[in-house]
């Protein structure tokens, strides 16, 4: 799984020329919000001319939209994978199914509507991932800042990706380019709740970013002698030298963080 998404404006030619080689784990080239009205076409343009020869996910304008009917013409065939934005019914994801089939899709949950049809949207067969919006969500609920506000929706949204068997969401962009301290709050946040991976909008964010969604050493450690009690008493309960209380679900989450580690 991918811990960082790294966002770049289509527009910006000089972005573009970076962004594959800024680190992240994912690139997604921007059609939305970060680009002017009056730079649609020269994003359009770009974007499908970059992804004939580079991987990236593409996000679009508004499904249903004129903007959006011209973005998928222009990069369904070329893109690794759509992000629509502010999903919130199935026909969103059918309206770009049907202009982009066979296309993995990452649905933004950014509005009241979309947390509420969650788990339909999760259920989904094109759909590979859910994604918190978490400005606009903000927005939409009327909400303050920090991460009380969006911790149910943040919660609602990892419970429906469980349920629908795909990838844990992916946490929402923090805009703060120059708070890493707040960056790994949130995000470590995010990890405690379930999700993993984060949208970034700047190289300088994603250090933060990796170390935050890596499996930490004390945790290696600690699925390491699990795993070995485990398997030492021929898949028996067990109980560690600490005290610690081991059975299944435990050793199955052990083997979980080595499989992440390993990866």
């Amino acid at each position: 799984m991918d811990r960082s998404y790294l966002f770049a404006p289509g527009h910006n030619l000089k972005l573009l020329s970076k962004v594959f080689d800024a680190g992240a784990d994912a690139v997604i080239l921007d059609l939305e919000d970060a680009v002017p009205p009056t730079e649609k076409e020269t994003a359009r343009a770009n974007v499908a001319s970059v992804i004939t020869t580079r991987t990236a996910w593409v996000r679009i304008n508004a499904p249903g939209t004129e903007l959006a009917d011209a973005d998928l013409g222009a990069v369904a065939t070329s893109a690794h994978g759509i992000r629509i934005p502010k999903v919130e019914t199935l026909d969103d994801i059918g309206w770009v199914t049907d202009r982009a089939p066979g296309k993995p899709l990452i649905c933004a949950i950014e509005t009241a509507k979309g947390v509420a049809n969650a788990f339909a949207i999760a259920d989904h067969p094109a759909v590979t991932h859910l994604a918190l919006g978490g400005i606009d969500l903000r927005r939409d609920l009327g909400t303050g800042d920090g991460d009380v506000p969006m911790q149910y929706a943040r919660s609602h949204l990892v419970v429906a990706a469980r349920a629908a068997g795909i990838a844990p969401p992916i946490d929402s962009v923090y805009p703060h380019i120059h708070d890493s301290d707040g960056l790994v709050r949130q995000a470590t946040h995010s990890r405690d709740l379930g999700l993993f991976g984060k949208s970034a909008i700047h190289p300088a964010q994603l250090p933060a970013i990796h170390t935050t969604f890596s499996p930490r050493q004390n945790d290696i450690d600690w699925a390491r002698k699990v795993v070995e009690a485990f398997e030492h008493a021929g898949g028996a309960a067990v109980r560690l030298p600490s005290g610690e209380f081991v059975d299944l679900p435990v050793a199955d989450r052990a083997r979980k963080i080595l499989a992440s580690a390993h990866a």
